[in-house]
């Protein structure tokens, strides 16, 4: 794996890493690499991954009539959705999701300090089908994008992401781009930025207002959420972006495991099958070099404060 967005490619923590004298300072600087757009590579999980677990993932008949696109798992709710199997095959799905949830939860609180005990744990996901030829236009993962989430706003908190690649021969492959910052100055305008910056009108203030009284999905959305939904369907929409772009490949092996913000780092997933992956989202608050923050480089931008 090679190239500047694989800039710690073949990094491996140590024996006894976390007990060195400078392991918080090198933990703050994997912080900053981080949110300036790097991703950071692991040839193997730097986390406990039994083979018992990967084998029964990797053994289960996922023909797509029992399934969604991904299997996820919600922490906090102790909740599978998108597996429509049942008996002791959801069971033990179940299980072995909770128990990599909790080993992937557990890394990124020790290897990056600055953010233990401040991140707030969201989905993970198993991808067992194959991604070439995937969905409708903006359910594509092979168009260039940057993660938004429809339904959990993070009103300026950052989405990390920790993937590994299950499949025992086959590497998934991604292909990325300049970091927000590039695409914000060029394309922010044009996707609609002055507009959400604006005070929302007294109708949208009702609306936004009874929608969270209802529970809604997506309530509490800031200028920041809605933008950044804008510009997660603005970029794949934009046929001369997509086509003209420069392009980096990145081929993630079998077993590697690999750290992005994805709310920073816009990519496409061209193939592979078998990923694991979990989500956390870092206030903007914890953050170690916040000026790279999407939200920060917006409200530059605007001119004006985007968390309301």
């Amino acid at each position: 794996m090679t190239g500047p967005w694989a800039a710690v490619g073949g990094y491996a923590p140590p024996s006894g890493w976390g007990d060195r004298p400078d392991a918080e300072d090198r933990a703050r600087a994997w912080c900053e690499r981080l949110e300036a757009g790097e991703i950071l590579y692991f040839p193997a999980p730097p986390f406990s991954l039994p083979d018992p677990d990967r084998a029964l993932l990797l053994g289960q008949r996922w023909d797509g009539s029992a399934i969604h696109k991904n299997i996820s798992y919600r922490p906090g709710a102790d909740a599978l959705g998108g597996f429509g199997g049942a008996g002791a095959a959801r069971a033990e799905v179940h299980r072995v999701l909770r128990e990599c949830s909790a080993r992937l939860l557990g890394f990124p609180g020790e290897f990056l300090r600055p953010y233990r005990g401040r991140f707030q744990a969201d989905y993970a996901s198993f991808r067992p089908v194959k991604e070439e030829g995937r969905g409708l236009p903006l359910q594509r993962n092979d168009l260039l994008h940057m993660d938004a989430f429809p339904s959990r706003p993070t009103r300026g908190g950052r989405i990390l992401r920790v993937f590994t690649n299950l499949h025992p021969d086959r590497a998934r492959v991604w292909l990325v781009t300049d970091r927000f910052p590039a695409l914000a100055a060029r394309f922010a305008g044009a996707a609609g930025l002055a507009g959400l910056a604006a005070p929302p009108a007294a109708p949208a203030r009702l609306a936004a207002r009874a929608r969270a009284l209802l529970g809604l999905p997506g309530a509490g959305r800031s200028a920041y959420d809605r933008f950044m939904l804008r510009f997660h369907d603005f970029l794949k929409e934009h046929a001369a972006f997509q086509a003209e772009c420069a392009k980096t490949r990145i081929e993630f092996p079998p077993l590697s495991t690999w750290l992005v913000f994805t709310d920073g780092v816009p990519h496409a997933v061209l193939s592979g099958r078998s990923a694991i992956e979990q989500t956390v989202i870092v206030p903007a608050d914890a953050l170690a070099a916040s000026p790279h923050a999407p939200i920060r480089v917006l409200e530059r931008l605007a001119g004006t404060p985007l968390d309301r």
